[in-house]
């Protein structure tokens, strides 16, 4: 099957939300809903830059941690829907966490005139454009906005990554390409499939699936067996009744995705937190 049908499968089971209440304390990250307001409340410093990276200027979202020491920096990799107010906000709750968050924009360059996401028509524009971006050039992308990101005076030299749906089989598949990464988070995203990929893979990997999301889950026993095999850490989590985007549609009937999220992003916290120190 072509690679765009396989994406536009995989967006449909990302895109369903519905409204809900917020996390409680705003411990997580909020559901789609409400994620404008949380970026329109955040007490944290956000800001746009632009990396020079391969295929053109990279638009980036960037937000600081409240701290008096040196951070670690998180690159935030976006779903198939581009970078949307939601990834925005997944970085403000990783600053409030105490990390740097970095949140490119990898459709810049791609959209009208050459803008980025929000220059495409449609969501279904955006997700054929994300999926169609070549894996190399998105590697090479994220490599610049890593740079970047350890240069400013407030990193402490330590990185890692983070990706959800696309995002998270991107994290991953960055990790074999970009052997200086600390950590690696993946949320319902699949390993890369290209014989001796997972060889290449040093950082520790931290896989956050819903059991109801047979397509990805598929992948993890696999998985586990070839980063098993040659030495690598694989740390995984099935939260269950849970479905694909649990982070972002934690407002789905039954409560859980919402119990997912609660769930996984702790883990996620501590997981960051011990391999970056």
């Amino acid at each position: 099957m072509p690679r765009i049908v396989l994406a536009l499968l995989g967006a449909l089971a990302c895109a369903v939300a519905v409204p809900a209440a917020d996390a409680p304390g705003g411990r997580i990250p909020p559901p789609e809903e409400a994620a404008k307001d949380r970026l329109n409340t955040s007490p944290r410093h956000g800001e746009w830059i632009t990396v020079d990276a391969p295929g053109g200027p990279l638009r980036t979202w960037v937000v600081h941690p409240q701290r008096s020491d040196k951070a670690p920096v998180v690159v935030v990799i976006h779903e198939i829907f581009g970078l949307t107010d939601w990834v925005r906000a997944v970085a403000e709750q990783l600053a409030a966490d105490g990390f740097i968050a970095v949140a490119p924009d990898l459709l810049s360059g791609k959209g009208k005139g050459g803008g980025g996401t929000d220059t495409f028509p449609d969501r279904d524009a955006v997700v054929k454009a994300v999926a169609g971006l070549r894996r190399a050039e998105v590697a090479t992308r994220l490599d610049a906005v890593r740079k970047r990101a350890l240069a400013l005076p407030n990193a402490n030299g330590r990185s890692a990554s983070i990706g959800f749906c696309w995002g998270g089989a991107t994290s991953f598949a960055w990790a074999m390409k970009q052997p200086d990464l600390d950590a690696v988070v993946v949320y319902y995203g699949p390993a890369p499939q290209e014989p001796g990929a997972i060889v290449k893979i040093r950082a520790p990997v931290l896989g956050l699936y819903g059991g109801d999301d047979a397509r990805v889950d598929e992948t993890i026993e696999p998985t586990r067996r070839a980063m098993t095999d040659v030495g690598n850490r694989y740390d995984t989590h099935v939260y269950e009744g849970a479905g694909h985007g649990f982070l972002r549609a934690q407002s789905m009937p039954g409560g859980a995705n919402l119990r997912a999220a609660e769930q996984a992003w702790p883990e996620t916290v501590g997981f960051l937190e011990r391999n970056t120190r």
